[in-house]
């Protein structure tokens, strides 16, 4: 399981055919390392907390 920290991007996959990807920046982590829940930004302004799943790609910055 990889660990998101703050700024890391997120991106989403669409559950279904057609669906339209997200992404977004990790503004903060809370919840324990097995059961993590991020405050994401996303690219459209909205922020959200989201509980990442097999839907989720997290990566470092550069």
């Amino acid at each position: 399981m990889m660990h998101a920290q703050i700024g890391d991007r997120i991106r989403i996959h669409g559950r279904t055919v057609g669906a339209v990807e997200r992404e977004g920046e990790v503004l903060e982590v809370r919840g324990t390392d097995l059961d993590p829940l991020l405050v994401v930004r996303y690219d459209d302004g909205h922020e959200a907390i989201l509980a990442p799943g097999s839907d989720c790609e997290i990566s470092h910055p550069a």
